[in-house]
């Protein structure tokens, strides 16, 4: 008998279901004695033993289906060795879970955080196969993770509509993009949807280049302009400051994010009328696009291989359009950046993209 256990954790995204799907028709199309569990709500399923048996109907039609049917949370890697409110050591429960059901690999679907506390497990002697999961498309070892380009698409036809009200109105509309610490989904649909100004967290701006982009625009007789800037874009003054400083002065701005911020900024250096638009979690939700169902389907699928494999440790990784396998030890921990001198940066510059740098 195999017995397979799985979970989502960490923020939700298009294709979790389609990726789960192709682990368990793979696995499926080998083994017919398998079971599968699955935790729910995250690790706080396997913490607390929460868990229900799935059967291969429970895969069936879900290809399409956004969010998770198992749930999640959040369970922060940096609180994992801490115990909870009643003294229960996590890790310990969570191979207590797994050696109880004697399982035979754990599937963990989630992002960066998740990814720690999967190499934790690993490193604990549990066997662990993990799957890419993430709008921000920001884990290290992959070039591309599910969701992304559901996000990007979510975000793009937020710019698009935008795009026909700024154009009537003569206005600047600042589009605030999820990501806090990159601008992967920011930089693709700012491009894909024309954006004239793109903000990333891993390019500085300086308010005098971006006033300067908004009023060259309208001396060309081009009276709108529309920003894209992701959640975590930081100026050049605030990117000097150590950790703690910014965070003490984040603590006391008055705004909700940074495009309340920018618009004021905006609105008084160009004295021109400004809006904002944010898709928020819009950009997690609905149905996955056609690229994530056939990518999370291909990285499930070589889930179920590597399981029947027995070759544990690993992520399911895309490489050169090819799916491969990455110790999880390569990847914990890591985050993928955008880089300010990336061949995609470079030519969204020669087309006449500002990114508030130079």
């Amino acid at each position: 008998m195999l017995r397979i256990g799985m979970l989502t954790s960490g923020g939700d995204c298009q294709a979790l279901n389609a990726a789960m799907r192709g682990v368990v028709k793979g696995l499926f199309q080998a083994r017919k004695d398998l079971e599968i569990y699955g935790f729910e709500e995250g690790y706080k399923g396997l913490i607390y033993s929460n868990f229900r048996m799935l059967k291969a109907e429970d895969f069936s039609g879900i290809l399409t289906v956004g969010g998770t049917i198992l749930g999640t949370s959040r369970q922060p890697f940096k609180l994992m060795r801490v115990p909870d409110e009643n003294g229960l050591d996590k890790v310990e429960a969570m191979k207590h879970t797994y050696h109880k059901l004697s399982l035979d690999c754990l599937v963990i679907l989630g992002g960066n955080g998740t990814h720690k506390t999967a190499n934790l497990l690993r490193e604990e002697g549990l066997n662990v196969v993990t799957l890419p999961k993430t709008i921000d498309n920001d884990l290290w070892g992959t070039d591309m993770t599910f969701g992304f380009h559901s996000a990007v698409e979510v975000a793009t036809d937020t710019i698009d509509r935008i795009h026909t009200t700024a154009t009537s109105h003569n206005r600047v509309f600042i589009i605030e993009i999820m990501g806090h610490k990159v601008g992967w989904v920011t930089l693709y649909a700012g491009i894909a949807g024309g954006a004239d100004i793109i903000l990333l967290p891993e390019i500085p701006y300086d308010m005098d280049v971006i006033a300067e982009a908004i009023d060259k625009r309208a001396k060309a007789g081009k009276k709108f302009t529309i920003i894209a800037v992701a959640e975590g874009a930081i100026s050049k003054e605030d990117a000097k400051l150590s950790k703690k400083e910014l965070k003490d002065k984040q603590a006391k701005k008055k705004y909700p994010s940074v495009a309340y911020e920018m618009a004021e900024k905006v609105q008084k250096r160009t004295q021109q009328e400004v809006r904002i638009a944010i898709p928020g979690h819009t950009q997690r939700g609905g149905s996955p696009c056609p690229f994530d169902r056939v990518l999370s389907t291909r990285l499930g699928a070589e889930a179920a291989r590597a399981i029947l494999d027995e070759d544990y440790g690993c992520m399911m990784s895309v490489k050169n359009d090819k799916i491969v396998r990455v110790p999880l030890s390569e990847v914990a921990g890591k985050l993928k950046y955008v880089d300010p001198k990336s061949e995609i940066v470079r030519q969204a510059k020669i087309t006449g993209i500002s990114f508030g740098d130079e």
